[in-house]
């Protein structure tokens, strides 16, 4: 692996780097700007978006004829942390979370037809979207196996029929993928489909309240109730929505890791700054050694996230799925931005304790970073799987050809 990156990567993180401090920065620190769910409210949004798009920073990580630069993964964990050193630089660059990881898969797996009606208004930014997976016990969570949604072929429709919750964004999406079982198979029971917010058979129960702040349309439970469908909105092919999650989750865990990357290094910055300027007792924080301890373990801990997160993000770019790779990074970094909330919060007492700084934020965001996309306790047990399996051979390095 070469960790150096091409002349256009470092072009774009520098341009990046700068239109977050110039542009994204000032608006965060004015909570004007911000919504009744801690997040950039619409009207600050779509003027910093426009901005983004005129300077050609813009859905970085789609392919340039679907409307992106096509960074590749690699590039995406460059600018991706660049991007986070806000809170509000991804949805500015379209890289967010849901849409982020529903634009890949649908730039993967949809026809022509389906791109055209179903991606291009995401890539536009006209519509935000949603991927509707998890259900409530016994349905469906980390196990897309026990699910109970059901699409039942009638001629040549589908009807939808099941319940779904902690839907990211459902409240304001325009454009929706759902996962129902098609059939019993344990491989190809399960089928995606792509819908409206604005067709009948569906609605949202109740948007679920949450400990930290909550991306653009919350997370919602949400009810179909005999939705018919036609049979072109089937995604990929019937049977094949255990593949479509595969190739959607994957990466999207990758994603959330390179943007969990810039908010520890906000963090870290911030305590840095502080402890720098702060005194007590006649001593400058920065110059007391449990600070040192501190702060020198947090940067330990974040190289290593990034080492991590670029090896994984290298093995999909050479065509892996990097699955125990996406899986060890997911474990650090979730859990990695947390620490760096709370060691932050800790250095700058009851300032980081108080919405002086975005440190309250990103520690009420950070936890639950452990748990989407997959549970620690779940991605630890597909490394001791991986371990039990291939043994000593977990630790193989890739060889070069030749």
């Amino acid at each position: 692996m070469d960790f150096t990156i091409s002349p256009k990567v470092e072009d774009f993180r520098a341009r990046i780097a700068r239109f977050v401090e110039d542009e994204i920065l000032p608006v965060e620190a004015n909570r004007d700007s911000w919504d009744a769910h801690d997040n950039i409210a619409k009207d600050w949004l779509q003027p910093l978006r426009e901005k983004a798009k005129s300077e050609g920073l813009w859905c970085l990580q789609l392919q340039p004829e679907t409307g992106g630069q096509g960074l590749g993964k690699v590039g995406m964990a460059v600018c991706y942390e660049e991007m986070n050193r806000s809170i509000f630089g991804p949805v500015v660059f379209n890289s967010a979370a849901p849409d982020d990881g529903n634009m890949m898969v649908l730039e993967k797996a949809a026809t022509d037809a389906q791109k055209e009606r179903w991606l291009a208004p995401i890539v536009s930014g006209e519509v935000s979207s949603s991927f509707a997976m998890t259900e409530p016990h016994p349905g469906g969570g980390s196990d897309p196996g026990m699910m109970l949604t059901t699409a039942t072929r009638k001629g040549d429709t589908y009807v939808l029929r099941g319940r779904k919750w902690f839907i990211t964004g459902a409240a304001d999406a325009g454009h929706f993928i759902t996962l129902a079982r098609t059939s019993d198979d344990p491989r190809r029971g399960l089928t995606a489909f792509l819908h409206h917010r604005d067709e009948p058979g569906w609605r949202i129960d109740r948007r679920i309240p949450i400990m930290g702040p909550e991306e653009h349309g919350g997370h919602c439970e949400i009810v179909y109730e005999d939705m018919e469908l036609p049979a072109d909105r089937v995604l990929l092919g019937e049977g094949l929505g255990l593949k479509v999650t595969q190739m959607r989750l994957g990466p999207a865990r990758l994603t959330h890791c390179m943007r969990w990357l810039g908010l520890a290094k906000r963090c870290t910055e911030i305590a840095t700054e502080y402890a720098q300027n702060r005194h007590g007792f006649g001593v400058r924080l920065s110059d007391r050694e449990s600070i040192q301890i501190k702060l020198g373990d947090l940067a330990m801990g974040i190289e290593m996230g990034r080492l991590l997160v670029m090896k994984a993000a290298w093995a999909i770019d050479q065509g892996s799925f990097a699955r125990k790779e996406v899986s060890m990074a997911k474990i650090h970094v979730a859990n990695l931005v947390h620490k760096a909330a709370d060691v932050a919060i800790q250095v700058n007492g009851a300032r980081g304790y108080s919405r002086d700084t975005v440190l309250e934020w990103i520690y009420r965001y950070a936890r639950q970073a452990r748990l989407v996309d997959g549970a620690d306790e779940v991605h630890q047990m597909v490394l001791n799987r991986h371990l039990t399996e291939q043994r000593r051979g977990f630790w193989t390095w890739e060889t070069q050809a030749g």
